[in-house]
């Protein structure tokens, strides 16, 4: 009797320690793969990178390396004489075109004028002696005489508005009044007119 009891005892002993050690074994299997999933996915750990400072987002610091490179950069153009005198000329020539830009896109562009409509005394005064003069071909434009300044839909860009010379037999034709601003800096500021017409001219119908 007392050896069967010993046998069954060791029996139940070693079970017991196998299935602890089963638990053990299974118990560490889900951390693994949980750990592996949410490593993978991370979807709040993107999220948290989005909201990292720049300092620990490589692309940023290299960003602002080269924001830092290009501020650098410009600091040492101000420091050009020449750039400098570029600088000066440019705002000399903007504040000298402004008031008849913003004048000629007001006539353009707002409801001051409908379509076909002659512009008034004042206006037609400041685009001819501010613009049609400087047109290149103005007395080809102008041909036996000059009527009015009119705005209208141009025949074949029906989009855009765009100033015609209205002559004394009744005829009409259009002008640019960027052609005519190009001419007018070209002749009053013949050092720095290329430069500027490039910059901030876009080319389009003469």
């Amino acid at each position: 009797m007392t050896e069967p009891l010993l046998l069954k005892q060791f029996l139940l002993h070693h079970r017991l320690l196998f299935h602890s050690f089963n638990r053990l074994a299974v118990g560490h299997l889900p951390r693994r793969l949980c750990y592996c999933s949410t490593s993978s996915a991370a979807p709040s750990d993107q999220a948290d990178d989005k909201a990292t400072s720049t300092s620990s987002n490589p692309n940023s610091v290299w960003k602002a390396k080269e924001s830092s490179s290009s501020s650098s950069s410009s600091s040492s153009y101000q420091d050009d004489p020449e750039y400098r005198n570029w600088k000066d000329k440019e705002d000399e020539i903007l504040k000298d075109i402004q008031p008849i830009v913003l004048l000629t896109k007001d006539i353009l562009h707002s409801r001051r004028y409908m379509d076909g409509e002659q512009l008034s005394a004042e206006d037609e005064k400041a685009v001819v002696d501010n613009l049609l003069a400087y047109h290149p071909h103005s007395q080809d434009k102008i041909g036996c005489g000059l009527e009015s300044i009119m705005v209208d839909r141009h025949p074949q860009f029906r989009q855009s508005r765009c100033l015609f010379v209205v002559r004394t037999d009744g005829g009409w034709i259009d002008f640019s009044y960027q052609k005519c601003l190009r001419e007018y800096i070209r002749d009053k500021y013949p050092m720095h007119a290329e430069r500027f017409i490039r910059e901030h001219f876009r080319r389009g119908r003469e």
